[in-house]
């Protein structure tokens, strides 16, 4: 009897299992730290590892695009096919800094299995999420018997990610026709937990600000002219404490418009997740949950846009008293954007609420970032189903759907490229990105390899262009 399409691929992965552990744990031996100047020989190192591994792959087109700081890698697959979708997989080979000294109970650029998991920095942020894609699409062959991909597959690993892809959004517009696709493959994320996989279906946008109110030309004494001139620290507080109204909505006029808000579906679907808020609260090293009235605490950090004082500072902070009036005071405030959100008009916004709150006598200067768009995939969209029936048919269970509170560059290309943005990734809360003892679940990051083998094909099934 002939082997099913899932057990042929199961079987390829088994039979290759050794080989591709060995090829990752020899990519997270190179410390390939964008944000450490001395290690920048190692992160090209990393760029071109992962170039070579690519061809080995099968790639017939790999290469490293330079960028004024880290190089990223590009690689291209296209399919025989003339009606299969192009998907873009992105993701990035820089990790965060690591030392022995932080914690970790082993070289954190030595890899070492304990047990079932792999511990190394980069183990599940990013390089294991990235490299599963490379044995996927060998056992997708493999499977099916193709010589190409069902679909035509491109890769976009970056290297500056972990410090803050300052060039990837000139590098996505630069390369814009290389880069063109139908969907872009997010696999820089993770799931709800080891026995409730889930696909994310949007990511939260950012506006960063700093605002710094000026008052007295110096620091002035406040029995001789406090009551008498207006305070900056004290116009810096007002203006915070005017942030949100008393259900815990932003108060900025605006803010809200355009907000792409959740269906009854979505939070039917949010409310099936095992959400335990004491849990959670424990996790964010927090007492009580807070925030805008009539939504939950998912929802709150998934799908509503937010406002946070993240610093506030002004005059003196030394022991014991200093009785002046402060020449200056400042704010950081960060905003987190959902979709319908622009992050130019959010600015607009404040600028002009801000400008509203300021009394008379304080100088204001207002100072934005660069921001990040969210973005959001329907649940309906023919691609996302894909991935919903690649993951399920992986893991033997119901996928249920997140969303993800953070922001990242992943909306860059959505918006260069104007592709939906889709999410897969098996790291797991407990995998500790950033932290001591990094680990990526060899389970789990197995049935990438098999999520990623089912998808390209049924995406060329159910997603085909008209030849």
């Amino acid at each position: 009897m002939s082997e099913t399409p899932d057990s042929a691929v199961r079987t390829y992965i088994e039979q290759h299992r050794a080989a591709f552990l060995d090829d990752l744990v020899a990519w997270l031996r190179i410390p390939s730290v964008s944000a450490q100047p001395e290690h920048a020989t190692d992160v090209r190192r990393s760029a071109d590892w992962l170039a070579d591994a690519l061809s080995r792959t099968g790639f017939p087109t790999v290469e490293v695009w330079p960028t004024p700081g880290a190089p990223a890698v590009f690689a291209e697959w296209p399919s025989d096919d003339p009606g299969a979708p192009t998907v873009l997989v992105y993701g990035h080979h820089d990790v965060q800094p690591a030392a022995r000294e932080d914690g970790w109970h082993s070289d954190p650029f030595e890899p070492v299995v304990r047990g079932n998991r792999l511990y190394a920095r980069g183990a599940a942020d990013d390089k294991g999420q990235v490299f599963f894609h490379t044995l996927g699409v060998r056992a997708h062959l493999a499977a099916t018997g193709r010589t190409t991909p069902a679909v035509t597959l491109k890769l976009l690993i970056e290297g500056e990610e972990e410090s803050g892809s300052p060039h990837f959004r000139a590098l996505a517009e630069q390369r814009a026709e290389r880069l063109a696709a139908d969907a872009v493959i997010v696999s820089d994320t993770g799931m709800w937990s080891e026995d409730t996989p889930t696909v994310c279906t949007g990511m939260r946008g950012l506006a960063e600000c700093e605002v710094r109110l000026y008052g007295p030309d110096q620091d002035i004494h406040s029995g001789s002219f406090g009551g008498a001139v207006p305070n900056p620290a004290t116009a810096v507080a007002r203006l915070v404490a005017a942030l949100h109204d008393e259900h815990a909505r932003v108060a900025i006029p605006g803010f809200y418009d355009g907000v792409v808000g959740l269906t009854d579906r979505e939070r039917a679907l949010f409310a099936e997740l095992p959400f335990d808020e004491q849990r959670w609260l424990s996790t964010a090293k927090s007492h009580a949950a807070h925030g805008e009235a009539g939504f939950t605490t998912l929802e709150r950090v998934w799908a509503r846009p937010t406002a946070e004082v993240n610093g506030i500072g002004g005059g003196y902070q030394g022991a014991g008293s200093k009785t002046i009036v402060p020449a200056s005071a400042l704010v950081k405030l960060s905003f987190r954007l959902v979709a319908g959100q622009d992050p130019d008009h959010i600015e607009k916004a404040f600028r002009d609420w801000a400008a509203e709150q300021v009394p008379a006598g304080i100088r204001a200067e207002i100072t934005f970032g660069a921001a990040t768009r969210p973005c959001l995939t329907p649940l309906d969209h023919p691609a996302l189903q894909s991935l919903v029936r690649a993951m399920g048919r992986a893991f033997d269970a119901p996928v249920r759907f997140t969303r993800e509170g953070g922001s990242g560059p992943a909306a860059d290309l959505q918006e260069v490229l104007g592709a939906p943005v889709l999410f897969l990734g098996i790291s797991v809360p407990s995998d500790g990105w950033h932290a001591p003892d990094e680990k990526v679940e060899l389970d789990l990051l197995l049935k990438g390899v098999e999520t990623s083998a089912h998808l390209w094909a049924d995406l060329a099934e159910h997603w085909r262009h008209a030849p």
